[in-house]
């Protein structure tokens, strides 16, 4: 990594730019594209194909046929986990590529798309062709002379819709478990994030995946996002992304066909430290990890320290100190660089809005201003307001951008009522010394995942996903499975 000169590399490397249905890269069938642009510094990346809701028909009817005439549901598990785990060879022979598509999408670091998303990418593929010929069917207890089977059918064709945040990572969660399961598959990326989904559809032709089993098509949420989420050939939508779009997902399956949705909408994650936490220092430097890795851009993101009085202005420090030296905005195509763009030009506005919130309403302790504006690229330095109240927006709405806020709380039962104090229930973690708190207050934190005296730590062995606006549906772990099949019962009478 440290030998390749990436600027070099991105200037030389032709990214695909086309649909990928039924097997093959095509243009939109109106011709039409949109232009794309690097937040690293505004380089032009070219133009992208924009798929229609014609479009979107096509791909759905050629994984209807893939799945109808059962090039891949009828096929052995066997043979399903052999195509899967070359797709998922082939995502690893392209590592580099898929790498540096990511970041010049959406301005990550190359260091961490090289070492996080394009092996995270293959591994979760390969974890799921394991499963395949590992998954048991039932038997129920019936009556003599009656055999009761219970069997896990695939429901179809299977639609994702997945955000810019971490767009390969995210579309392998629901691509992994959906074709495992024998279903078929029509990836929408996010507009801000095309290319990295075409690189997999690269790997998917190279891997032999029959025509029509895979299929992506580009595009913007509002023509090849609602097409898709609207589709009577839809059995399903799997959507990550924001909450307000992901209800949109919600109305278009009931004025549809009732599809079935999955929505994993976000969070406000609460890092909880109580007054019997610990060593300061390694609690400062796992909070700044998780606020401020992916500049702030993860669904996730520890953006709440809810702390107790005690410790709030030491820990403050230290976590401000730590992150002054270690997220340093810099150019992303440098492999040293740990703290990279945000991802365009809409979500910069976003995160310097919620920071003038925040200087109107809390002390801003350090951050707050744009930087490397010379660039032509959208860089903010890593903020954290402090004296926030938690009925605040900045305390409330998900910035999505390297804001952390600082709220304060004097009892234990205090603290845990911020925590949750929130319409987001996807993430927490507790800090503590005390086994007995541990425990108590674990199970009192409404998320998805809890953490204790760690957070995000993860693999795709546990399932993902939250409560209350977060959403509905997992993603990650043996659960998936379950919720891209559908349960069958065949009662035989042999009497």
């Amino acid at each position: 990594m440290g030998t390749v000169n990436w600027h070099d590399r991105a200037s030389a490397e032709q990214l695909p730019n086309k649909l990928f249905i039924d097997g093959k890269f095509v243009d939109a069938l109106d011709g039409g594209g949109f232009e794309k642009y690097s937040p690293i510094d505004g380089r032009p990346q070219g133009e992208v194909a924009s798929g229609q809701a014609a479009d979107i028909d096509l791909a759905v009817a050629a994984a209807r046929r893939a799945f109808s005439d059962g090039r891949w549901s009828g096929l052995d598990p066997a043979g399903r986990k052999a195509h899967l785990l070359r797709f998922a060879d082939e995502i690893d022979a392209a590592a580099e590529r898929l790498a540096l598509a990511e970041t010049l999408d959406v301005g990550k670091p190359i260091g961490d798309t090289l070492a996080v998303d394009a092996p995270g990418t293959a591994g979760t593929i390969r974890w799921y062709a394991e499963t395949i010929d590992k998954t048991y069917d039932e038997i129920a207890p019936a009556p003599a002379e009656r055999l009761a089977l219970i069997t896990r059918e695939p429901l179809g064709v299977v639609g994702a819709v997945v955000p810019w945040n971490y767009p390969s990572m995210i579309a392998s969660w629901k691509i992994g478990p959906a074709l495992a399961a024998g279903n078929t598959f029509v990836l929408k990326p996010a507009e801000q994030s095309p290319h990295s989904a075409l690189v997999l559809a690269e790997a998917a032709e190279r891997a032999g995946l029959p025509d029509g089993v895979f299929n992506v098509v580009t595009g913007f949420g509002e023509t090849a996002g609602q097409a898709l989420g609207r589709h009577p050939g839809v059995e399903k939508i799997a959507f990550t992304g924001s909450t307000r779009v992901g209800r949109l997902f919600q109305r278009y399956a009931a004025e549809s066909n009732g599809k079935q949705v999955a929505v994993e909408a976000g969070g406000k994650s609460p890092q909880l430290v109580l007054e019997s936490a610990g060593d300061l220092q390694r609690i400062a430097e796992t909070v700044a990890w998780g606020i401020y890795y992916n500049v702030g851009q993860t669904c996730n993101a520890g953006s709440r320290l809810v702390v107790h009085d005690s410790l709030a202005d030491e820990l403050v420090t230290r976590i401000s100190e730590f992150a002054s030296k270690t997220f340093v905005p810099g150019d992303p195509l440098d492999a040293n660089t740990r703290f990279g763009a945000i991802a365009d030009e809409h979500q910069l506005a976003t995160v310097v809005g919620y920071i003038e919130q925040g200087r109107r309403t809390a002390r801003l302790v350090t951050g707050g201003e744009r930087v490397r504006t010379e660039s032509g690229g959208y860089y903010v330095q890593p903020t954290i307001f402090a004296d926030v109240a938690n009925d605040s927006a900045i305390a409330q709405e998900e910035i999505f951008g390297p804001v952390l806020t600082v709220t304060t709380f004097a009892t234990e039962d205090e603290g845990v009522a911020l925590a949750n104090d929130t319409r987001y229930g996807l993430a927490a973690s507790v800090w503590t010394t005390d086994l007995a708190a541990a425990h108590r207050v674990s199970r009192q934190l409404r998320a998805g995942t809890v953490w204790v005296n760690t957070f995000d730590e993860s693999s795709v062995i546990t399932p993902f996903g939250g409560f209350k606006e977060t959403g509905l549906g997992r993603d990650k772990s043996l659960h998936a499975i379950d919720a891209y099949t559908a349960l069958k019962t065949t009662w035989i009478n042999w009497e």
